[in-house]
This record gives structure tokens, sequence and C-alpha cells, in this order.
């Protein structure tokens, strides 16, 4: 039991990975116009994404690929995108690490 349950969560590290570097290409041709190349927004309007977490991530796509959530541009970015490219911005996003620093 203790090894199935070992090479389970092997394997979904390792999708977990692949995920990342097709989101992170997905990222760079859609995404780091407005949220930079690290997930650091480069407008003010948008929002930085580096560090967020996978299932918000996913959640606000799918609501933007839907109709649920309204934004001009986001909701044209969003509705051709497929569940699997979601999952994968989600993860190249959610792998970044953030460090916040008290003023």
């Amino acid at each position: 039991m203790k090894k199935t349950i070992a090479l389970l969560l092997i394997q979904a590290t390792v999708c977990f990975a692949d995920d990342a570097a097709l989101g992170r290409a997905k990222a760079d041709a859609a995404c780091a116009l407005c949220h930079g190349v690290n997930g650091i927004a480069s407008m003010p309007s948008a929002p930085n994404l580096a560090g967020q977490q996978a299932i918000y991530l996913s959640e606000q796509l799918k609501n933007y690929r839907s109709g649920k959530r309204h934004h001009e541009v986001m909701g044209v970015i969003a509705k051709p995108l497929t569940d699997n490219e979601i999952n994968q911005l989600a993860a190249w996003y959610s792998s970044m690490k953030v460090t916040v620093e008290a003023p």
C-alpha cells in the first residue's frame, strides 16, 4: 500500500512538472505581455500571477472562459483554452515562489 501511494505521488510530481513546462510555453505566448514574463505584471491593471494557488488560477480562467467572470481581454484569451491548457498555465504560475518583505 505504501509503495502504491509513493508511486502515485511520484507520478503526480512528474505530471505537474510537465504541466508547468507546457504552461510556461503557453504563458510566454499569451500571458507575458500583461502579466509579465515571470508572472509579475507589467501593466498596472493586471494582477501578478506568480505564486498564486493552482486551484484559484484554474477556477478563474474557467470563469473567464464561460463568461461567469467578465473582462474584455481575458474573456477573449480564455475562450479557446482547453481544461488541459488551463491546468498547465495554473501549474506554471503556481510553481513560482514569491517572497514578501515587510516595509
